[in-house]
């Protein structure tokens, strides 16, 4: 497992902090590595065609390219 270190609003801080104490989840870790696999969960379709299109358009600028370069 991986370690890294964020830096959180005040407010988000508090709340969860309060999720802790009133026993929703064992500790602030815990909360962002299921919010973290929530997003990628609900988001994973949307960003694998937002990650395909960029490719497609920097694979149609390269062919572009590439047919300005080859021309005479």
């Amino acid at each position: 497992m991986k370690t890294i270190q964020v830096e959180l609003p005040e407010q988000v801080t508090v709340e969860m902090e309060t999720l802790v104490k009133d026993g929703w989840f064992a500790d602030e870790a815990e909360i962002i590595r299921v919010a973290l696999l929530e997003f990628v969960d609900r988001n994973r379709f949307a960003l694998m065609e937002r990650f395909q299109r960029e490719d497609i358009t920097w694979a149609l600028r390269q062919g572009a390219l590439d047919a300005k370069a080859t021309k005479p």
